[in-house]
């Protein structure tokens, strides 16, 4: 059983021993008496408090879930409702007060009721409301709560975690997608046929397209005479022909894209945005394909169509926001193996085992036997050792999340970029729409030649530029000097766009606006900085 003091109690604690290097140092006895004797009752009651809850807990004071399932599946910003049961086997009342869930810091948690009164052998149900944040695989392990009412004291000073015997998670799955995921149907049914709406794209047909300038290559034949002749230059006719377009996007899922507020972040607004594309070509019947990379590549879904497709890339923008690998986390195999330590003791049912375990590769071979019970089924993360490995498979299977590595991936996920492109040349059948989410070069060597050879091969190849200034926040400057920062970032930010706008034009590339409308009803659009690259003859 462990016990966490409450705020107001570490304020009492911190107090005392204020009041204890107050009175050493300045020589007074009473204030280092009182402040001694403050600690001396706060160790006291803590102990109290353990006895009486570890009483209550061996007696049949545990928590459950109601759901018969141990994953569930939400849409980011929807709230999903789960039910709890608390369990009072004892023959002790107990009042359970200031009921918090422990989750992990990307899921928005409220419990009702805040407080419960359990008289022995009751149960309660507890309604959990969850919101996701930001898309991926989250966990959820608990609840604190304080314990009031103990015939022993230690009143409301102590707090105790709960952790569900079968562990939840979380996954989250972006907005654009839900309609397509949540479609009643399957089987058969649930496959696109091939009388549905077909694409557009150039070529020979009978429907006009665009009018557009002459360009060396076109021919004679397509020349409008007319309008050539109003606007004092050669002009000719895009037509249109019928046929589905084979799709791919790529996305850059670099951790420098996590910068900002959950939800709000460019990588954010990048998945929401590639799930928008993703739902308009597959209701269309295109065939789909995705690419996830960073500094190596993380995800390659193959060309699919319908609603299995939508799972299959919906379960990848989920895993782009993972940074438990060695290469995109902040943590250390120490960081990493202490909190698998934590999260595992209240899952151990003999602590002994546990403390048995502080050798880090008896701690890996006990965590493969716990993960067994874990949510998830997570790919294995990449780490230099197979211990390191093992402890960090343990946190992804649970949802628990690391932070992001400060150090960026820019200049290693450019090159990435460049090869992701050349191997899209050689794909089988040829790609008509390359759409990429990801900052423009800096340096054009690689990138440029692909999208070079991909116009050559009569690829339409389209740009989109994280969106970064809504991320940074408007109006929520406090100071003066924080304006000034802030107004300064954004002007670099706005050089920056400026920047890869023309890097981008160097490239052959135009730039346009473009608004992508999410698929449930009275969502807002959300504007993105498209480039398209429109390939010639």
């Amino acid at each position: 059983m462990i016990l966490y003091p409450t705020r107001p109690t570490l304020h009492v604690a911190l107090a005392g021993a204020a009041m204890v290097a107050s009175g050493v140092l300045f020589h007074r006895h009473a204030p280092a008496a009182f402040g001694g004797a403050v600690l001396l009752a706060l160790a006291v009651a803590r102990g109290l408090s353990l006895l009486a809850a570890t009483r209550l807990r061996q007696a049949g004071f545990e928590m459950a879930w109601t759901e018969s399932r141990r994953v569930a599946n939400v849409v980011v910003g929807e709230v999903a409702v789960l039910d709890v049961e608390l369990k009072n086997r004892s023959k002790d009342p107990a009042r359970a007060a200031v009921l918090r869930a422990m989750a992990s810091s990307f899921l928005d948690v409220e419990v009702i009721p805040r407080d419960c009164d359990l008289p022995p052998g009751s149960v309660v149900h507890v309604e959990m409301r969850v919101t996701a944040t930001r898309t991926g695989r989250w966990g959820l392990h608990g609840l604190a709560l304080e314990l009031r009412g103990m015939p022993l004291g230690g009143e409301g000073l102590f707090e105790t975690p709960l952790v569900f015997s079968s562990p939840f998670g979380v996954d989250a799955a972006p907005r654009a997608l839900s309609a397509m995921l949540r479609s009643p149907r399957g089987g058969r049914s649930g496959r696109v046929t091939d009388s549905g709406r077909s694409a557009r794209a150039r070529g020979e047909g009978d429907e006009l397209r665009e009018l557009r300038d002459h360009v060396v290559g076109d021919p004679w034949k397509r020349i409008a005479w007319r309008a050539s002749a109003r606007k004092g230059r050669l002009i000719v006719r895009e037509m249109e022909r019928q046929e589905r377009d084979i799709v791919w996007l790529v996305m850059d899922a670099s951790v420098d894209g996590w910068a900002g507020p959950p939800g709000k972040a460019p990588l954010d607004r990048a998945v929401e945005s590639v799930a928008a594309a993703a739902t308009k070509h597959l209701a269309r019947g295109d065939r789909v394909g995705l690419v996830l990379f960073a500094s190596r590549p993380r995800a390659w879904i193959k060309l699919g169509q319908g609603r299995p497709q939508a799972a299959l890339i919906a379960s990848a923008l989920s895993g782009a926001s993972s940074t438990i690998d060695v290469d995109r986390s902040a943590l250390e195999e120490n960081d990493v193996a202490q909190r698998v330590a934590e999260h595992m003791r209240p899952l151990v049912r003999d602590e002994r085992t546990l403390l048995r375990a502080l050798d880090k590769d008896r701690l890996a071979k006990l965590a493969e036997t716990v993960r067994l019970r874990a949510p998830f089924a997570a790919r294995l993360p990449y780490a230099p050792s197979p211990r390191e490995r093992t402890l960090r498979h343990y946190l992804a299977c649970f949802g628990i999340e690391s932070p992001p590595r400060a150090e960026g991936e820019r200049a290693r996920s450019e090159s990435e970029l460049g090869r992701m492109l050349m191997k899209l040349v050689d794909e089988k059948p040829r790609p008509t729409i390359v759409t990429v989410w990801a900052p423009a070069p800096v340096t054009t060597g690689l990138v440029a030649h692909a999208v070079r050879t991909l116009r050559a091969r009569r690829t339409e190849i389209r740009w989109n530029l994280p969106e970064v200034l809504p991320s940074i926040g408007a109006g929520s400057a406090e100071s003066p000097v924080a304006e000034s920062v802030e107004a300064a970032v954004r002007l670099r930010v706005t050089a920056e766009h400026a920047r890869e706008i023309a890097a981008l034009r160097a490239l052959g590339v135009t730039h346009r606006s473009v608004v992508i409308r999410r698929p449930e009803p009275g969502a807002t659009a959300t504007e993105g900085e498209s480039l398209q690259a429109r390939s010639e003859p």
